[in-house]
């Protein structure tokens, strides 16, 4: 695991101008370019705006840069602990234009990002995140070492979205325990009333979810389900990780821990989860 810290380069040398931040994204050119195509819009409108966002963000930064280190450390001695497994990664810090939080890349053992200026500064947060992230990574290693044949994996099926964030949420309980159930989903502490809905109309979600899969184009459904900018049908964005959390522990109750990580190498996998998302649960 080797930690790229670009933060250091953004904070000493920062100015409020396009130009000081379009050398910053060409410094760090590799990370950048994956984050700007697929996690955040790079326009000089974008950029305009984080630079009218970044001072009030300076101190939380700093705090997060300095928190966040030991807790990836930490997190990875603690998978390394739990499931025998270690990440040949690289870990990207950066500063983003306030998209995406966090993200692992497209590899099959992927290199993972955290933006700083999107992340809450207090350890538990943090710990959850990272953990998160460290999930999806963990997910593949053990698949990999259960010889998943990767070509046959439907990357851009949302349904395969759904059981891995499932997954990514199960291995943040298990590597981050005692902390509120809401963390594991907002990775900070304004997810109580998020939970408590999903909770307590999780039948209806469900439904809702299934309706939209059948009804809507993959980019309609990702952005209503996946996106923090989603949830016009409930007033709650990102209720698909909610869903993949109940289908993922479901999987767990049915064939175990192990074997419900490396589910989706099954042949039929990706069809298991449709049944189960159809299926109404009897009162």
């Amino acid at each position: 695991m080797k930690i790229i810290d670009t933060v250091p380069y953004f904070l000493h040398n920062y100015e409020p101008s396009i130009d000081f931040l379009r050398d910053y994204y060409a410094k760090y050119s590799a990370i950048f370019e994956h984050y700007f195509a697929l996690h955040c819009k790079d326009t000089e409108e974008r950029h305009t705006e984080s630079i009218k966002k970044y001072p009030q963000q300076f101190a939380a930064i700093k705090q997060v840069h300095e928190n966040i280190v030991p807790v990836i450390e930490e997190i990875a001695a603690e998978y390394e602990k739990l499931y025998q497994i270690t990440f040949p990664v690289d870990i990207n810090l950066m500063v983003g234009g306030f998209g995406s939080n966090a993200y692992t890349n497209h590899q099959i053992i992927p290199d993972i990002t955290f933006a700083l200026e999107k992340l809450s500064p207090k350890p538990d947060h943090l710990r959850v995140i990272v953990a998160h992230e460290f999930g999806h990574a963990a997910q593949n290693i053990i698949s990999d070492q259960a010889g998943m044949n990767w070509p046959t994996v439907h990357w851009t099926s949302l349904l395969i979205g759904l059981y891995r964030e499932g997954v990514a949420t199960h291995f943040s309980r298990q590597t981050v325990p005692n902390v509120h159930p809401s963390i594991y989903f907002s990775y900070n502490d304004e997810g109580y009333e998020w939970l408590a809905f999903a909770k307590e109309n999780a039948e209806t979600i469900k439904k809702a979810f299934a309706k939209d899969y059948e009804a809507l184009t993959r980019e309609a459904l990702f952005h209503e389900w996946f996106s923090i900018n989603g949830g016009k049908s409930f007033g709650y964005s990102r209720l698909a990780y909610f869903l993949g959390d109940l289908f993922f522990q479901s999987q767990v109750q049915e064939i175990g821990e192990k074997e419900a990580i490396v589910a989706w190498k099954d042949e039929g996998f990706e069809e298991q989860v449709k049944q189960w998302l159809f299926k109404t649960r009897r009162i």
